[in-house]
């Protein structure tokens, strides 16, 4: 018997002797291809985990049988549709092409009919509109004047529109000075732009963080780490300049787990971020240690104050506890800042700064080659509207520290006051603990999105949250004088919930719910993006 068993397995060693050289070559080639699988599913369970990344992956062999795509793609078409239905109707009757002549008090006349179609956003937004009160119209007057006076500019041209050229710098040099820096633009480091937004003070900022740390440390696979409530524009700045993107929960305060982040830190590791507050829930993030852990792994730190930059300056001033947030705290290295939010100036107006010119050198565009000539932009755009920076400085110039903290004063005690009147509903809870204006609040008892569709009805334009499910307001001036009414109204919801559990008729609740629950976030995905194939 042992014997025979000898002459086995000499035969099978002879037969596999055969294919040794083929094997030599096949094996490394699939150690490879197994790594690469291994290292491809740890870096999706680090990102997603393993509940996400099981079930999806059980929905991604599900579509690969017909029967279950067709379905899937039905279902999906029919959100889409629900998601348009308010958005398409009327385009019938929309311009396809270029009219006859017509007079100019005729198409005022068509844009006023036009207008009369908006929301009544005055009081009964969250955020959008951040001017209120007595003061609106004087100051409504003032930008749009400031704007028609200027709206023939474009700071491109810097040696034809000296004008504009002014008003930026001072407006950045107003900005720093309101957020950690001792010296002004003219004799310090400190330095930025304005830009046409949020959006894009994050994507400069994002981008000549990725250029400096390839100049300083070399990296060319680049990477950047955020916690769940920071703002979307982070993935855009991914997508667009190819950055490994790591999404890190946050911790039992809502605010970015700097433990959390830490662990994802590493060579190829450009930046991290925090913000002041986060957008989600009113929370401003431990920017302190954030700071630190910049410092300690000389990589690049923005904070997002965005909405938060013309409101925590003055809320300190005014006695608030606001922990530190600006470039006051060592580590970092740019921030961006929303002048058309609680700064009160045109929509279209924001600021991102650097703690110096090394780092925003990686900001611009320069072109030598092209046979227009020498090329040189420091934003996204190239040509920029001269009207939105002026109307941004008049706005500034006009409110002054005294205007800025009489607004700031007013919308803390008022965000104060729903906080307060929040508590007082039984059924709701507050997200962590606000440090601004935007409050936050879920139930644990009947379905929070079914009372933010009970609010739309009554006229309130709330913003749906996840992860947990929740609704927030942003408290802007409009609400000052109204904030009982939207304390009634959110108790007199509540109470028709509580009643009369169910998605209302036209409700979006069933589609805001059903999209938090899919586990395949694919498919989420790829609603949005019909959704938003299909409206502009």
């Amino acid at each position: 018997m042992e014997e025979t068993l000898l002459n086995l397995r000499a035969s099978v060693n002879a037969f596999l002797s055969q294919f040794e050289p083929i094997l030599l070559i096949f094996y490394p080639l699939l150690a490879l291809f197994i790594s690469w699988i291994l290292h491809f599913s740890f870096c999706f369970l680090q990102e997603h985990g393993l509940r996400a990344t099981f079930l999806g992956f059980l929905m991604s062999l599900a579509k690969l049988i017909p029967g279950v795509r067709k379905y899937i793609e039905n279902e999906k078409q029919k959100v889409v549709e629900k998601l348009q239905s308010g958005s398409k109707s009327g385009r019938d009757s929309w311009q396809t092409e270029l009219p006859k002549v017509r007079s100019g008090r005729e198409v005022i006349e068509m844009m006023e009919k036009e207008k009369g179609k908006d929301v009544v956003w005055q009081g009964r937004c969250s955020g959008t509109v951040y001017i209120g009160g007595s003061q609106s119209e004087g100051h409504f007057s003032l930008t749009n004047e400031a704007y028609s006076m200027f709206s023939h500019t474009n700071p491109l041209h810097l040696d034809v529109f000296p004008s504009v050229a002014r008003f930026e710098w001072e407006v950045v040099a107003m900005t720093s000075a309101l957020l950690g820096s001792k010296e002004t633009a003219s004799g310090g480091q400190v330095c930025g732009n304005m830009t046409s937004g949020g959006t894009e003070s994050i994507l400069l900022a994002v981008k000549s963080s990725r250029d400096y740390m390839k100049v300083k440390k070399g990296i060319s696979k680049p990477e950047m780490i955020i916690s769940e409530s920071t703002h979307s524009a982070y993935d855009k700045a991914a997508q667009y300049f190819n950055i490994k993107l790591w999404r890190v929960p946050v911790n039992k305060e809502f605010q970015a787990d700097v433990k959390g982040i830490r662990r994802f830190i590493n060579g190829n590791t450009i930046l991290i971020v925090g913000s002041a507050p986060g957008f989600p829930h009113g929370i401003i993030d431990p920017i302190e240690e954030l700071g630190e852990l910049a410092s300690s792994f000389g990589i690049c730190f923005h904070v997002d104050l965005c909405l938060g930059g013309f409101v925590l300056p003055f809320a300190r001033k005014l006695g608030y506890p606001i922990p530190p947030f600006d470039f006051s705290v060592e580590g970092v290295t740019s921030i961006s800042a929303d002048v058309h939010k609680y700064g009160l100036a045109p929509k279209g107006t924001s600021v991102v700064l650097y703690r110096n010119h090394e780092i925003r050198k990686h900001q611009f565009v320069a072109v030598t080659e092209w046979s227009g000539g020498l090329y040189v932009s420091p934003t996204i755009a190239g040509s920029r509207p001269g009207g939105l920076i002026a109307g941004a400085w008049a706005a500034m110039m006009s409110l002054g520290q005294e205007g800025y903290l009489e607004n700031t004063r007013e919308i803390m005690e008022v965000s104060k006051r729903i906080q307060k009147g929040i508590k007082d509903i039984p059924e709701l809870y507050i997200v962590g603990r606000p440090d601004m204006t935007i409050v936050a609040f879920g139930s644990n008892d009947i379905n929070i999105f079914e009372v933010n569709d009970i609010m739309s009805s009554k006229g309130w334009h709330l913003n749906a949250l996840q992860k947990p499910s929740s609704i927030h307001i942003c408290v802007t001036l409009q609400h000052v004088p109204i904030v009982e009414d939207f304390l009634r109204d959110l108790r007199e919801s509540v109470k028709t919930v509580k009643e009369n559990p169910g998605p209302i008729s036209g409700g979006l609740a069933p589609v805001y719910g059903a999209a938090e629950k899919m586990p395949d976030r694919g498919t989420v995905h790829e609603l949005l993006v019909s959704y938003m194939d299909g409206t502009c």
